[in-house]
């Protein structure tokens, strides 16, 4: 598949899996990171609240670069309508892990996209992950591979977090921080990219 666009188009994120995930469109794209404190922002419900958070990125970068595309997203794991944050702590690390192991989550990730002209759209995709019953020695041993500090949720599903995870109900791209196949189709129905042949 061949995708062209005539815009200026700037992923509002400093995450080399988004940047992966949008390559794969072979369109060219700069990268601009935003200034917001993400934990300013209050909602009243988890899709709310992850929706704000994207567009805060955008507006901010959007603010930045009048005149591009811009490309905002954040991703949550929810766990009984909790949002369990990157941890800061091997303890919260193990707080988070023991929480998920045998049970069902959530992943949500709202992508917010403010065209040239400053109109705004958002989105959210879930995802529900299920871990497996896993040991206490088996996420102490995740833990000290420094990999969970940096994740929603205290895991990758793209490291070797994958070990934790029995199973996934929805877009695996959307667990990794971006679901490009929905983003496509929504900048194709906005004419932000076009398909050639």
């Amino acid at each position: 598949m061949n995708f062209t666009t005539k815009e200026q188009l700037i992923l509002a994120s400093a995450s080399p899996r988004r940047k992966e995930l949008l390559q794969m469109l072979n369109v060219p794209f700069e990268i601009v990171t935003s200034d917001v404190i993400e934990t300013s922002v209050t909602a009243d419900t988890v899709r709310k609240y992850v929706t704000e958070v994207a567009l805060l990125k955008a507006r901010d970068v959007s603010g930045k670069c009048p005149g591009h595309c811009i490309i905002g997203a954040d991703t949550i794991v929810v766990f009984n309508d909790q949002i369990l944050h990157k941890p800061v702590s091997e303890e919260e690390a193990v707080e988070h892990l023991t929480k998920l192991a045998g049970n069902r989550h959530e992943v949500m990730t709202a992508v917010a996209l403010i065209l040239a002209d400053g109109t705004e759209h958002t989105f959210v995709e879930v995802t529900s992950v299920i871990f497996k019953n896993v040991s206490p020695l088996m996420i102490k041993a995740y833990i000290q591979t420094g990999d969970p500090y940096d994740k929603a949720g205290g895991y990758g599903i793209q490291t070797s977090g994958a070990m934790l995870v029995d199973r996934i109900e929805g877009d695996y791209n959307n667990v990794v921080g971006l679901p490009i196949a929905t983003l496509v189709q929504k900048m194709l129905t906005l004419q932000l990219l076009k398909l050639s042949f």
